[in-house]
This record gives C-alpha cells, sequence and structure tokens, in this order.
C-alpha cells in the first residue's frame, strides 16, 4: 500500500505485553550480554534526556534525510507499546521529530522513538518524560516532502530492525531482539543477573574486610 509517496507494508505482528514487560526488567548492557553482546545499536545514538527508558515492538520507519513526511504518516500506523525506529540517515542539518510529534507518539500509545538522526525541543521531551533516543540535537526544522517507508526493515545504527522486533532502551543505549530469540534472551539475562549479584556480594565482603583491617589498624595506632 501506498499514502502518497509513503510506502506502507502490510500489517505485522506484534508480541504480547506481558513478554515486553519481562524485558523492562532488565539492563540493555546486561539483555546485550546475553545476546553475545550483539544486536546493540551503536553508541552514537543516545537518550534525549537522562533516565529515559523504553521497551516496545518496532514500528520501523524510512524517510529522506531531513524529512519527516514518513513520520508524520505513521502516526496511523501506531498500536499500543509501539516503539518508532527512525532510519533518518544519521543526518545532522534537521530535525526529523520535535516535541509535538513526541507528544502525538504517546498519544497513539507508543512506547518511544529512536532515531538514526537528529531531533529537537529536549527540554519540553524530558518534562514530558517521553522515552526518545536519537544521534543530536538541532534546532533546525524539517521539509515535510517524503518519500519514504513505514513497515519495512531499517538499518538504524548499524543494526537492521524488522517490525516487531523488541526495542529495548535505556541509558546505555538501544538493543533489538528478533521475537524468536526472546525466550533465549530472558533465559540467559537472568542468569547473568543472578552472576552480577554474586559478584556484587564479593565486592561487598571486600569491602566489609577492608573496613575491618582500617579500623584495626586505627585500634593498634592508639
Amino acid at each position: 500500500m501506498t499514502q502518497d509517496n509513503v510506502r506502507v507494508a502490510e500489517p505485522w505482528p506484534r508480541v504480547d505485553r506481558h513478554l515486553l514487560e519481562r524485558f523492562r526488567a532488565h539492563s540493555v548492557a546486561n539483555l546485550g550480554d546475553a545476546l553475545d553482546r550483539l544486536n546493540i545499536v551503536d553508541g552514537g545514538i543516545s537518550p534525549v534526556w537522562n533516565g529515559a527508558r523504553a521497551v516496545g515492538t518496532a514500528l520501523p520507519v524510512l524517510t529522506v534525510a531531513g524529512d519527516n513526511k514518513a513520520v508524520i504518516a505513521a502516526l496511523e500506523h501506531i498500536r499500543a507499546d509501539d516503539m518508532l525506529v527512525i532510519n533518518a540517515f544519521g543526518y545532522d542539518g534537521r530535525a526529523v521529530i520535535g516535541d509535538n510529534l513526541a507528544q502525538r507518539f504517546a498519544v497513539h500509545g507508543a512506547a518511544g522513538a529512536v532515531v538514526d538522526g537528529y531531533v529537537r525541543d529536549a527540554a519540553i521531551i524530558e518534562r514530558l518524560a517521553i522515552p526518545v533516543f536519537a544521534r543530536g540535537l538541532t534546532p533546525a526544522g524539517p521539509f515535510k516532502n517524503g518519500p519514504g517507508a513505514i513497515g519495512e526493515p531499517v538499518a538504524v545504527g548499524g543494526v537492521v530492525v524488522h517490525p516487531g522486533d523488541i526495542v529495548v532502551a535505556d541509558g546505555d543505549g538501544v538493543i533489538v531482539i528478533p521475537p524468536h530469540r526472546a525466550e533465549e534472551a530472558l533465559e540467559a539475562v537472568e542468569a547473568i543477573v543472578l552472576r552480577e549479584a554474586e559478584l556484587d556480594a564479593e565486592v561487598e565482603a571486600l569491602r566489609a574486610q577492608a573496613a575491618a583491617r582500617t579500623a584495626g589498624a586505627a585500634q593498634a595506632a592508639r
């Protein structure tokens, strides 16, 4: 299907919300370790505001650099918990989303947006606590001419994202998990969390030993 000069793919399945909730408990770093440190979007894409975090299913958008016609058209295709994943070719000359579009994403039920490109209105987006991840900021607004595509696989930060993929984003960055690997990733990350708890306990024990030695030395010096 084509809307003017924006292609739209056939509808795709989304994973169950309960599955997304299970991913919400885990960091991108741990999930990356669970997936052999692959499927992680490059570090140039980061949260627009500190503390941003989101989990959702990918709604991919391909747009011309500096243009957001396809991004606007994607609004009517958003389903609950979708994460807009926008390939804007990393272009730094114009922002493809600002506070108004970000708010519209949220009103339509989107979990957030990941943009391989630039955005604007960061202060308002932060105040509204809308999770947006991007390559950078510019005040320059976009053109609205197209062309573009919605619901087709896109490359974002060196990772190919398919419609319906699970996307987890936090302060460290973004990871993409194919649905067929979801259970594998969850099983592996839960083991990693347990191992990290053991390592943290070892550090606490070392800290306690160091504190005891310091106290003993101070007592002996009296």
